[in-house]
């Protein structure tokens, strides 16, 4: 049986933006949901701290290859490095503004976004039997190029929104209908 994780970005939480709603959605049709809460701001937010968080769900036997992941802006890179390190396999990634190796949002994402960067990100693939990619032409906060090339080293199937902004709550995603089609 399937299980899913929700993963938040950088400054997040998985009480803001589509998360309640997703989660919801998940828990109506009876499926197991875990929504982490990870460490968040300059100093607590990186790469080894969510690890940690990650690596108890692996021992526990909760991420598996009946695992579907959804991840929004940074967090989506960081389950990329995240699977490759530790050879994981899962079934299904959904990505919702996914980048690598992206710097200018400001001084604060820069610094807890870069240990989340890594080289090897064409490696995922083998680890998912589906990856899909959601991003924005209009994303305030990371260019479209940028979104675009991550979706295309990775992605088995992409969906670009127009005027979507970051498909977070402050560009009106409370709730987002379309990430239904992946449960």
């Amino acid at each position: 049986m399937n299980n899913y994780l929700l993963i938040h970005g950088s400054f997040g939480s998985p009480f803001v933006n589509w998360f309640p709603y997703l989660r919801n959605e998940i828990e109506k049709r009876n499926y197991v949901v875990y929504t982490p809460d990870f460490p968040t701001g300059v100093g607590y937010q990186n790469y080894n701290n969510w690890s940690k968080v990650l690596e108890s769900y692996v021992s526990c036997g909760i991420i598996n290859e009946n695992t579907i992941i959804y991840a929004h802006s940074i967090a989506p890179i960081f389950v990329c490095h995240f699977l490759v390190s530790h050879k994981i396999r899962v079934k299904r990634l959904v990505f919702v503004c996914g980048f690598n190796n992206y710097f200018g949002i400001n001084e604060d994402y820069d610094e807890v976004n870069h240990t989340m960067y890594f080289d090897n990100l064409k490696d995922v693939k083998g680890l998912a039997k589906e990856i899909i990619c959601f991003y924005s032409k209009n994303d305030p906060y990371v260019k479209y190029e940028v979104e675009k090339e991550f979706a295309d080293t990775i992605a088995t199937k992409q969906i670009v929104i127009d005027d979507g902004g970051h498909l977070n709550s402050e560009s009106g995603y409370t709730k987002f209908n379309e990430l239904l089609e992946y449960l």
